[in-house]
């Protein structure tokens, strides 16, 4: 099948968005993801043990920020995107996550990939995430290894002081 040239800036604005998506989580950039995201966007993650479901930006900035606070560092990456345009403003993507989760408060340590399934919706000339998902393939929690030293943690300056977080519970299920 032979693309046109803004069907081809259209899969790349998809691919920058997303990674936009990682890297404003993994650094906290609230703003940033904010504004990668529809005002109605929809959210249903699927872990090992828990499931969070949320409605509206409104929500979902909140449950993110929460997630990601001062006292944990994160990874996310986001490879091979498979996006497929199902109309001159709309898109679906797959997307294979692997991330990493280090909670200094649990002690723990997250490895996991899964799979991300999302759609977007052109809004202002601009492509947005209008509903994101993803179901664990692999979640392995250990202990943090305390022989291991934190020479950089951004989440410590960027993300929620323990005073700040707000209970999100409601927005969280565990299975």
């Amino acid at each position: 099948m032979a693309y046109t040239l803004q069907q081809l800036s259209d899969f790349e604005d998809i691919r920058t968005l997303k990674h936009r998506y990682f890297r404003g989580i993994d650094t906290a950039d609230w703003e940033l993801v904010r504004g990668l995201m529809c005002k109605d966007v929809t959210v249903d993650y699927k872990g090992g043990g828990y499931r969070v479901m949320t409605n509206g930006v409104e929500e979902t900035m909140l449950m993110l920020a929460n997630a990601f606070p001062s006292n944990s560092l994160a990874m996310h990456h986001g490879h091979m995107p498979e996006i497929t345009l199902t109309g001159d403003d709309t898109a679906e993507g797959i997307w294979y996550l692997e991330d990493v989760f280090i909670s200094l408060e649990r002690n723990d340590h997250t490895f996991g990939t899964a799979i991300y399934r999302d759609r977007y919706r052109r809004e202002g000339g601009s492509w947005k995430i209008a509903h994101t998902e993803y179901e664990r393939v692999i979640e392995i929690v250990y202990p943090r290894d305390e022989a291991g030293q934190i020479h950089s943690h951004m989440l410590a300056r960027t993300g929620l002081k323990p005073e700040e977080r707000t209970d999100v519970s409601h927005l969280l299920v565990w299975e």
